[in-house]
Formats: structure tokens, sequence, C-alpha cells
């Protein structure tokens, strides 16, 4: 199968506090965004700017740079690491004769791909057409056609002005049919009764589905990739003697579009309904706890309300670091932590919080155990009739 040959471009851009050292960390990561999307990253360029050009993204100098690059080496597309503007996008493109996308784009197309329910398919093509909008240039009859065209533009007005007409209409169906089924969605959320509700959260590619799989004893599709799962998976689960309910939702990332959280907002409704959250963190990841904070904003965006929230170190079989040897003066880094220095921070900032392996099923028991407290006092408070007679007939 063949794969498009990608360069990455990324600017240092002092005006908003990217160095290059976070530079290159978002670089990593748009990397792995296009190995998910199916393309292979041939080559990346950098450039240090007191503020992103606002015509071309790079200077004049680098521009040259990646054409000469390009046109050498048959380049498929280059992806651009911030979102870019209409006009940036018109003027990359007439300069590099390639396909031109950035970050947004990036996971929308991801998105789309990973989409199955109709649910998930409409609310990926909204976030689509919104991102669109503000962007159309000169996108004339191949839209004009899906609705007919004939009669549709007045005298004198400009196809282009036909073109956003026409995807208006299609923002404004496509949020008649999200609200309809947000409707039903949130009927099934009050058939499932007084049952306490608990969410996975967690950055992209954390192991949530993986977990979500141990902890259902289910077969919820999980994968090495970003953004593995978009469908919000819903099971009833029993432990001991208290059912409640576990839901896994769509990972977090850096720089998510806005329009992207909105157009997700009934799968996020998930979160919002929530009694507990578990928001699963890979330890083994060097940035994990900026990834905490990325998710901790979000959800603060989504929902502000408090919850009790449960800290789930995942991964503690890929976790690696490097022993300092003795005669070693320079200070310790966070590369030097060993696993149970981390423990003892994190145990000493978060409580409640364990580590496990949802891959090879370590500390699950006790994570179970964690859990079940947790939901216990929630059900408790809800059901205390209930309660009552079960300690009754359990003595």
């Amino acid at each position: 199968m063949h794969k498009e040959k990608v360069i990455l471009v990324g600017v240092a851009d002092f005006s908003k506090g990217v160095t290059k050292k976070i530079l290159r960390e978002y670089l990593s990561e748009l990397k792995f965004l296009v190995d998910t999307a199916g393309g292979k990253v041939i080559n990346i360029f950098t450039q240090s700017l007191d503020i992103a050009n606002n015509k071309t993204y790079v200077g004049s100098g680098k521009l040259k740079e990646i054409i000469d690059y390009q046109t050498l080496n048959n380049i498929d597309t280059i992806v651009f690491d911030d979102e870019l503007t209409a006009t940036q996008i018109r003027n990359l493109e007439q300069s590099l004769k390639v396909k031109i996308l950035d970050r947004t784009n990036l996971i929308l197309d991801i998105f789309a791909q990973r989409a199955q329910t109709a649910h998930a398919k409409k609310q990926v093509e909204l976030a689509q057409y919104q991102y669109l909008l503000p962007r159309l240039t000169r996108m004339w009859t191949h839209l004009e056609r899906q609705k007919g065209g004939i009669g549709l533009r007045g005298p004198g007005e400009q196809e282009i002005e036909t073109d956003r007409r026409i995807i208006r209409n299609k923002i404004a169906s496509l949020k008649k049919d999200l609200t309809r089924i947000d409707r039903q969605k949130k009927t099934q959320r009050k058939n499932r009764g007084k049952l306490t509700r608990v969410a996975l959260v967690g950055y992209t590619n954390v192991g949530k589905s993986t977990l979500m799989n141990v902890i259902c004893k289910s077969e919820i599709f999980a994968e090495n990739k970003l953004f593995a799962t978009l469908d919000t998976t819903v099971r009833k689960v029993v432990i001991e003697n208290i059912p409640f309910l576990l839901s896994d939702t769509v990972g977090f990332i850096r720089k998510l579009p806005h329009h992207l959280i909105e157009s997700f907002k009934s799968t996020l409704d998930e979160i919002r309904e929530a009694d507990i959250l578990l928001h699963v963190v890979d330890i083994s990841h060097p940035n994990f706890e900026e990834q905490i904070n990325i998710v901790n904003q979000t959800i603060q965006e989504i929902d502000n309300e408090e919850k009790v929230s449960i800290l789930i170190f995942n991964k503690i079989d890929a976790f690696k670091y490097e022993v300092k040897e003795a005669d070693d003066l320079t200070p310790i880094t966070r590369k030097n932590y060993s696993l149970l220095d981390l423990k003892n921070m994190w145990w000493a900032k978060s409580n409640p919080c364990i580590f496990i392996s949802a891959k090879y099923k370590t500390n699950i028991k006790e994570l179970k155990e964690l859990l079940y407290d947790s939901v216990k006092n929630i059900h408790t408070s809800r059901f205390p009739y209930n309660d009552f007679l079960y300690e009754i007939y359990s003595t």
C-alpha cells in the first residue's frame, strides 16, 4: 500500500512561548498523527521566529529551502504544526504546488477515518465544515452539484458566496440532526436510572480502551494509535455487589480545536454526567505531567463541577529511567526518577491514585478495590435502604 510522503513544518514562535524544546515535543506528536493517518514522514523543517509569518507561516528563506527539498524528493503532502489561515494556505499552495494541511485538518482527517457510527460521522462532518467555512477560497462547482446548483445564485452573486451559503446550510442541517440525536441519547441516559456513572478520561493513546476491556471483560477496539476510539462505549459493570456504568471517551490532545470539542459535546456529555472520573495516564511517556494538565484543562472547559477523580498511572511495564551513577554530580532530573520515586511523589500529591499495567493486568485487583470503595460511597447515598438490607442478609 502506497504511503504519502510527508514533510512536517513547525515554528518555535516566541510570541506564544513555544521554545525549541517544546516545538520538538509538538512535532514528535505531529509525526505520530501522520503515522496514524497513514502517511510517512520523510523530513522535518523548523524555524525560530519572534512571530510566525502571517503570509507563509515560515520566512522566505526557509520556504525556499522547503520548496527545493520537496521538488527533489517528490513530496506528496506538507503538514504544518499550527492552524493556518486561509491566506497562509493559499500562499503556501501557490508556492509549494503540493497538498497543504495544518494540524487541525490532519486531526479532522483522522477523526473522519475513525468514525464508525452515524452519530460520530455527523459530528466529524460538522467539524470539517466549520473548519472549512473561513478558509473557503476557490471551491466552486463540486459543492453546487451536491445541492443541484440551478436557481441558487442571485444576479451578480459570486460563486464563492454560493459555496459559503451551501456550507452554512449544511452546518445548520447537521446541527439539527445532532440535536435530535442528542435528545435520543439524553433519553437513553435517563433510562439508565440512578446507577453510579464512571467515565474513563485521559490523553489519547494512554490505554483507556485496553483498561475498559480488562474491567468489563469485553472486546472494545484498542490500538496503539491516536484516537483509536471516537464513539463512546458504555458498559454495565458489577464489582462484588455494586453495579455501575463505565464509559470510554475520546482521548484529548494538545491544541485540540475548539470547534471539534463543540462538535463532540454530546459524546463528552458522558464526562459531564459522570459521578467518578478515572483519569488514565501513560506513566512511560516522558511528558506525562503535561498531558495530565492538558486533560484537566480540557475537562475544566467541558465541566467545571467538582467530581471524584482517581488518577490511574498505566503502562508501568513500559516505564524506563536513567540510573544516576554515584559519582555523577549533575542535578537529578525527571529522567532519573525511578518508578518508586514517582509513586511516592504522586501518592503525596494526589489521593486516590494507583499504578497499573492494563496490558499485563498488574494491580487490577487493587484498582477494582479502589473503584469499588468510590462507587459504593455514591451508591449507598442513593440507595440507603438497599444497602441496609444487604448488610442484614450478608451477616
